[in-house]
């Protein structure tokens, strides 16, 4: 993930270093690996049942390395937006979470998935940082060829994570294909798929502004910037995490979230008015991305909360490719409003998005508070289905459940509040392993 980001603050400086680059390109070339990703990550899922989870993260890997040694030997704008486009094709994020379901243990695989969600936060960061230093010493093509190593250190971690005999077949590790219909049809779904969308599409076409802001209009020098994102990012990193918090316990999700998506839009159409002063730009990007990273943070726990019981994994499938278009749409037409309307233009372009999603976001429903449990079944027997859901129907504090035979595993929605897990358990030892 690093080696996607770490473009973002220095690849629109290079429109007048690169053959035949124009502010269309760029943002294609800053977009473009989302439509791959976009494209192939349910398809490459679905493959890894067949074939292995390693092997396909191993096949995602090697399209990134020579995607971005392609990019590293390129000199037109043209040969960069190829090398971008095979890098996205490796778009191994949902095999990767499904090995890491085939790899951990139930107890701890909410506590596994957290992590990675964590590190792809983490490597926002850390290419924010580093990008701008790495481009004053080895230019846009020494930063390509970084990224090639860091698949080539990716494909060395592979090899010590541990190969399962066969991969599992998880409802909520994975998308499921039966399952997409129910999913695309769900109307609080949807609603988050559009915002993720949006904030994606605003996150790409910002950035094909900021840096030309910092350096043409504030005269910050290209290895001096990261000391404008270092404070920015991680201010408002400290900012979030309380609210995160806040809104959990306090089940004011809601509330919160659509503060959060309203702050995001304000500062957009603040950035417009007031790009040119330096300390209001800090001020305001730092208000941005403590929404950004709020929401970011928040909409994977809402896909989980309320995509139907044993659905979670076909729900973060789509999401995830929703998440992917954005960022095309984002280089894309940021790109196409740049061209035309110059800086004002494509943050007025990012207000809209901000102002769609907060309309769409105030029709939201509650979210439900309930905790995902799963237990796998000894057997996978239709009698067995039938005596299990007549009990989870009597049990008090369970919500939803779905039994999956060909897992074969129990999955459930409880309120921690009101359910009785020993008492669960004791009525269906007899058909659970453990």
């Amino acid at each position: 993930m690093i080696g996607l980001f770490i473009i973002f603050p220095i690849f629109s400086l290079y429109i007048n270093h690169l053959d035949d680059a124009t502010p269309f390109l760029i943002g294609l070339a800053l977009g473009v690996y989302g439509l791959t990703q976009a494209m192939l990550q349910i398809v490459l899922s679905i493959c890894s049942d067949k074939f292995g989870r390693k092997p396909v993260i191993l096949f995602g890997l090697v399209l990134f390395i020579i995607g971005s040694i392609v990019a590293a030997l390129s000199t037109s704008i043209y040969g960069i937006i190829i090398g971008r486009a095979i890098q996205g094709a490796g778009a191994i994020g949902s095999t990767l979470t499904a090995l890491v379901a085939d790899t951990t243990k139930e107890e701890n695989r909410l506590k596994a998935m957290s992590l990675v969600g964590m590190s792809i936060g983490l490597s926002f960061l850390v290419a924010m940082i580093i990008a701008p230093i790495l481009n004053t010493v080895i230019g846009l093509s020494g930063i390509f060829w970084v990224t090639a190593f860091f698949g080539f250190l990716s494909i060395f971690m592979l090899s010590k994570v541990p190969t399962p005999k066969t991969p599992s077949f998880h409802h909520e590790g994975k998308a499921v294909v039966t399952l997409i219909k129910e999913v695309l049809h769900h109307k609080e779904l949807l609603k988050l798929n559009f915002g993720i969308f949006c904030l994606h599409a605003s996150l790409t076409a910002l950035f094909i502004v900021i840096p030309t802001i910092l350096t043409n209009i504030l005269e910050v020098p290209a290895d001096y910037q990261w000391l404008i994102y270092l404070p920015v990012l991680v201010i408002s990193f400290a900012l979030m995490f309380p609210f995160v918090m806040i809104a959990e316990v306090q089940r004011k999700m809601k509330r919160f979230f659509i503060v959060a998506v309203a702050i995001l839009a304000t500062c957009m159409g603040a950035l417009a008015l007031s790009y040119t002063h330096i300390v209001l730009l800090c001020i305001f990007l730092t208000l941005f991305f403590a929404a950004f990273t709020f929401l970011e943070s928040c909409l994977p726990s809402l896909i989980s909360k309320i995509a139907p019981v044993g659905s979670k994994g076909t729900a973060m499938g789509i999401f995830s490719s929703c998440q992917f278009f954005g960022i095309f749409i984002g280089g894309v037409i940021g790109g196409v409003i740049y061209h035309h309307w110059q800086i004002a233009g494509v943050l007025v372009f990012c207000l809209i998005l901000g102002t769609l999603w907060l309309i769409v976001s105030a029709t939201m429903a509650e979210p439900t508070y309930l905790n995902s449990k799963i237990y796998k079944l000894n057997n996978g027997h239709a009698d067995t289905k039938k005596t299990i859901e007549e009990i989870l129907a009597s049990q008090l504090g369970v919500y939803e459940y779905n039994t999956c035979l060909e897992e074969p595993a129990i999955y459930i929605k409880v309120d921690k509040k009101e359910f009785d897990e020993q008492n669960l358990l004791l009525k269906i030892k007899q058909f659970i392993v453990g």
